[in-house]
């Protein structure tokens, strides 16, 4: 199957904030009208252009060691033929951490705001308008010609700017998916009533990741929104505590948490065979490839009583420090290894290519590209900012305190309105 991404839709989308899950209150959130998947078999519409010799040097920061899949193995193999075949090129890269405490976007904003930092560095939209609101990143409009814009997937583009203006170079899309060991799990399940109930009977082992990005897109199956269109939360009037109650009766009849953001605990258990399912994305895909081979699956999240789930649509991409000196050898770095070294990533890593011309032949990756496709537009308004820190815990109260579920989005809800004195 083939289809494009298209830009339709998605500024209304994404100005309407965090709606994690709704346009409205009272009924779940669409994804953006037109909006579709990747190309997948279609020849490139724009062949890159033969990369001039670079000079220079350029530090890099990633985090793909966090994750389960290969993504570190492939960015290292791109790296060193890229200085091959640019012999006065050096780029030195230092693995961070995705995680709390000591991120990458913690120790960037603390070196950035010294005059230090790296001069370029790899990251998900995810603090995107909060780094934009702190002057922390590097505009790239005059950097970038609309040409070279037009070679990537415009919500891929689009998931790069703040308030119109550019910020990074698309790399890939993201969301995720349900992954499943087919061999265990024949026909996975498609509601959310389906998926208690067989956690409930052990046809299903289930391993979940316990943070507000992977569980966030079953509030849309609840009817969960997370704020209207000021900016206030209104999560604990709508189906946001529903959606957590559901979490906790996961729980109850034997899912596997991970705690607070462990994502590796989950991540071998399933390359283990100790669970049989989880939430995930398309970065550890590489990974369990490597070890369930044919038997890895991947559907959709499951629909709820209010309809289908919405997880987050983010953009990952290369981001210039403001104090770099080689802010234009860092860009054209960038759009080298995002263009004519972007297959590499899709292939070998899984990545959805925000590069038109790269295509994707692996079914595991085309059902993340649906997933992108059908999922909500990560928002970057300023009231973003206290989301992540206040739902997280409000998922850790419930998970491993046992607190009420409807009491603890009201008071994740009621500490974010205070922080943005809404």
């Amino acid at each position: 199957m083939t289809k494009t991404l298209r830009l339709a839709g998605l500024v209304a989308g994404a100005v309407m904030v965090l709606s994690a899950c709704t346009p409205s209150a009272t009924t779940g959130p669409t994804a953006p009208s037109g909006a579709t998947t990747p190309p997948v078999t279609e020849a490139p519409s724009m062949a890159p252009t033969e990369a001039p010799t670079l000079s220079g040097s350029l530090n890099v920061w990633h985090t793909y060691a966090s994750g389960a899949g290969t993504e570190k193995d492939t960015y290292d193999a791109i790296v060193a033929d890229i200085m091959a075949k640019n012999p006065d090129l050096t780029i030195t890269t230092t693995v961070q951490n995705f995680f709390s405490p000591g991120s990458i976007f913690e120790k960037y904003s603390l070196e950035v705001a010294t005059g230090g930092g790296p001069d370029m560095f790899i990251v998900p939209n995810d603090s995107l308008g909060a780094q934009v609101r702190q002057n922390l990143l590097q505009p790239l409009d005059d950097m970038v010609t609309a040409d070279q814009l037009g070679q990537f997937a415009p919500l891929s583009v689009e998931g790069c700017r703040v308030d119109g203006q550019l910020y990074c170079i698309p790399e890939s899309l993201k969301a995720v998916g349900f992954y499943y060991d087919k061999s265990k799990i024949p026909t996975p399940p498609t509601t959310t009533d389906e998926l208690l109930a067989a956690v409930e009977d052990g046809s299903v082992v289930l391993g979940a990741n316990q943070g507000a990005y992977h569980q966030f897109g079953y509030w849309a199956a609840f009817g969960g929104q997370l704020m209207d269109d000021t900016g206030k939360c209104v999560a604990d009037t709508t189906g946001v505590g529903d959606a957590h109650q559901f979490f906790a009766d996961l729980k109850d009849a034997g899912a596997q948490w991970s705690g607070a953001n462990n994502y590796a605990k989950v991540a071998a258990a399933f390359k283990q065979g100790q669970v049989t399912a989880l939430v995930a994305g398309p970065w550890a895909s590489g990974g369990y490839k490597e070890t369930l081979g044919d038997n890895l699956a991947v559907a959709a999240l499951q629909s709820g009583p209010s309809g289908p789930s919405q997880p987050l649509t983010g953009t990952d991409g290369w981001f210039i420090n403001p104090n770099s000196a080689n802010q234009e050898l860092a860009v054209a770095v960038a759009l080298l290894i995002s263009t004519e070294y972007e297959q590499q990533f899709v292939d070998q890593s899984g990545h959805v290519p925000a590069y038109t011309g790269a295509t994707i032949s692996d079914p595991i990756t085309q059902g993340f590209a649906e997933a992108v496709a059908n999922g909500f537009p990560r928002p970057q308004n300023k009231e973003l900012d206290n989301f992540w820190g206040n739902f997280d815990n409000a998922l850790n109260e419930v998970i491993d305190k046992g607190t009420d579920a409807q009491e603890a989005v009201a008071a994740a809800c009621a500490a974010m309105n205070a922080a943005n004195n809404k």
